[in-house]
């Protein structure tokens, strides 16, 4: 590694004499764990695939796109894992051979794990899942013979970060919570009572642990659920969003939720409590509209470089009719005028046709699951449609990965 700049090294006659070169420094560890590895291996690894005609999405650095006029070819990078597909066969074993010339890579084959993913080929689809680290989370935590729950959360919980006796080991806690942190990537069931226990890292108390192990049950009894996306040839999107009022019994702020849907299959979703406190239900579905056209936004610009670029308007379904006659109003009125302004780029969207806003009853929002707690037919009945599902749901056969 050459000198960090400013660094000035004494030498003596006797060593100067000795190296005519310029110092360098001498690793004590491996380069892998230093913390700028990871972006000094980006830009090595970025321009070698410059070098042969890939580009990087400007939404998603992680994403490199080489086209031709018959062919297109997609690479999805996490340090120094790939996923590599596309139409031209050619070219991507082309880029294999080419890019163990360069860095000595092992061809894997066909996507069956990665980062923690699995991937179960179905008649139908695939399903994302996670069953290997669910088997040993709820092994760790001694779980195994306890018996299985059907919700996440008991009904109606709500945790205070001030009662209860604090625990002795602490971080138990915090690594739990982040273990079901990871979880939520193929578990959109646990998004809501994710984000309700991490409200209380900072000083977790035994009522806290006690939540944890119970969302514990509930994957003992649901190990192998994931999402599952099929193999439709209808790119379509559509959205859902929902808030809960005052759900929070510490700040008093609310819980935003969507989801989001491409030709059926679930690929979008978030349970997050808002910044502030709203000061009626109506405010509170506004804001959680503003982060699923947000996220929309986003999303229209990535299907544009996957090379599905959207012709028609998006449909958000939200089952408050004040907040749709907010959105649609573009006059400002003693109920929407303390409301910041970016929250209103909703009516932008909306002119610009990007979205199109639709009315859906409280019984038939799918967001509801990321907003509260739910009975347990409730809770299965809302993953059945959002498509997350055990294998033995989906029919037909499958294979393990």
């Amino acid at each position: 590694m050459k000198l960090p700049q400013g660094l000035t090294v004494a030498s003596s006659s006797a060593s100067s004499s000795k190296f005519t070169s310029p110092l360098v420094c001498k690793l004590q560890k491996s380069l892998y764990g230093l913390k700028q590895a990871s972006r000094q291996w980006y830009a090595k690894l970025s321009q070698a695939l410059y070098a042969r005609g890939y580009t990087h999405s400007l939404n998603d650095y992680s994403l490199f796109i080489k086209r031709s006029d018959s062919s297109t070819v997609f690479l999805a990078i996490y340090v120094d894992d790939i996923i590599l597909t596309g139409d031209d066969p050619k070219e991507i074993n082309a880029l294999k051979i080419f890019l163990d010339d360069q860095f000595k890579i092992k061809d894997l084959g066909l996507l069956n794990y990665f980062l923690g993913i699995e991937l179960l080929y179905v008649d139908f689809g695939v399903l994302l899942h996670q069953r290997k680290f669910v088997s040993e989370l709820v092994a760790e935590y001694g779980c195994s013979d306890a018996s299985a729950v059907s919700s996440p959360l008991e009904l109606c919980v709500k945790l205070k970060s001030d009662v209860g006796v604090l625990l002795p080991n602490p971080e138990s806690y915090r690594s739990l919570v982040g273990k079901l942190n990871f979880l939520t990537h193929t578990r959109p069931d646990l998004c809501f009572a994710v984000q309700h226990l991490s409200q209380l890292l900072k000083s977790p108390r035994l009522p806290h642990m006690t939540a944890a192990l119970h969302v514990l049950r509930y994957l003992k009894g649901t190990p192998d659920v994931g999402v599952h996306l099929n193999g439709s040839s209808d790119f379509s999107v559509q959205a859902f969003c929902d808030s809960d009022w005052a759900s929070c019994s510490d700040s008093r702020r609310s819980v935003s939720g969507y989801c989001v849907f491409l030709g059926g299959s679930l690929i979008s979703w978030k349970s997050k409590k808002q910044a502030v406190v709203c000061l009626s239900s109506a405010e509170a579905e506004y804001r959680a509209m503003s982060k699923v056209v947000a996220e929309l936004v986003w999303l229209v610009r990535l299907l544009a470089d996957l090379g599905m670029p959207l012709s028609s308007s998006i449909p958000v379904f939200c089952d408050s009719l004040a907040a749709l006659h907010i959105a649609k109003n573009p006059v400002f009125y003693e109920r929407t005028k303390h409301i910041e302004v970016d929250y209103h780029f909703i009516r932008t969207k909306l002119a610009d046709g990007l979205i199109s806003l639709h009315h859906v009853p409280t019984s038939s929002q799918l967001a509801d699951i990321f907003t509260k707690c739910l009975t347990g037919a409730h809770h299965r009945l809302l993953l059945g449609k959002l498509g997350v599902l055990p294998p033995s749901n989906l029919g037909g056969g499958w294979i393990w990965a």
